[in-house]
């Protein structure tokens, strides 16, 4: 079976329990994949969290139900999963752009969203450079935020750009502690509401360890740049590269067609599948005869 129809199969299994809680372990089972690996292709090929999907066809079919005239709005709300109906309000003029009381009195334009059907379109024939290492545990030290969505669409760039603008002190902070050196960013703690976004230098053992002391630094603000150390366990880590002597930037946005292909296509053909770990971008920009940007993909056969 492929990885399409494999797909398909988990998406129509999310359809037939989408009035229950959906159980994601028996979902991905479908296709043959781990719960996270099934998320996050999901969200790659259907440009959405599998948690939008999954609330966006339950108000759909609220809206139906209230269409006809025959329920009550506390029932429908019951029905799609609501505790109460001031919650199931929100949600249903959030996504319909009308409250449930008003589509009872009749006429009120609703939106659909309709269930997913996957078609298969020939392509291919594009070459891509990769390796596969295994990386050793590393500590990183960094900044989190929350960002929200999907951690690869336009949504990240809007959130990313809005945290480098506002956050100049601590990437500089850090730079200066980690005396250059690489850029890491890592994605984790991915579910249907958002990700961990962390921003992140590797310092050495001493500095890690002394940072936040303020008796050895001489300074007292460390803590209010909300700095932490992340674990990051040993992995095998699929890497796509790309190299340039000016803007490696420019480079980026192809760098992410081929993360796209190779979890779409690669993965499934060569029995690999996404490791439930942090997907990394390592960037290094000094000496300007040097830059390149890294996507590291963590991976584990199937």
């Amino acid at each position: 079976m492929n990885w399409m129809t494999g797909l398909q199969r988990a998406i129509d299994y999310v359809e037939e329990y989408i009035l229950e809680d959906v159980n994601l372990e028996e979902a991905a089972a479908q296709s043959f994949s781990s719960s996270y690996h099934f998320q996050r292709v999901f969200s790659i090929v259907c440009d959405m969290t599998l948690g939008e999907y999954i609330r966006n066809r339950r108000l759909s079919l609220a809206g139906a139900d209230l269409a006809r005239g025959d329920m009550k709005v506390i029932d429908v709300a019951v029905k799609y999963g609501y505790d109460n109906p001031d919650s199931f309000a929100r949600a249903f003029q959030r996504f319909h752009g009308v409250l449930p009381s008003q589509v009872k009195t009749g006429g009120t334009p609703l939106r659909s969203f309709s269930r997913i059907v996957l078609k298969v379109s020939m392509e291919g024939g594009a070459s891509m450079n990769y390796r596969i290492e295994e990386k050793p545990e590393m500590i990183l030290t960094g900044h989190k935020e929350r960002f929200h969505g999907e951690p690869w669409g336009e949504e990240r760039a809007r959130q990313e750009e809005n945290w480098y603008v506002t956050t100049r002190g601590i990437q500089w902070f850090l730079r200066g502690v980690a005396d250059g050196g690489d850029i890491y960013q890592l994605v984790t703690n991915v579910d249907g509401e958002g990700y961990d976004f962390y921003y992140c230098h590797q310092l050495d053992e001493w500095d890690r360890e002394h940072l936040f002391d303020h008796t050895v630094t001489g300074v007292d603000f460390v803590e209010g740049l909300a700095l932490e150390n992340v674990v990051i366990p040993q992995s095998t880590y699929l890497i796509l590269e790309a190299k340039s002597e000016k803007n490696t930037i420019n480079d980026y946005n192809d760098l992410l067609k081929q993360r796209v292909q190779i979890i779409t296509e690669w993965m499934p053909e060569m029995g690999f599948q996404l490791k439930d770990a942090p997907e990394i971008v390592v960037m290094h920009w000094a000496p300007r005869t040097e830059r390149y940007i890294q996507i590291w993909l963590p991976i584990e056969k199937r």
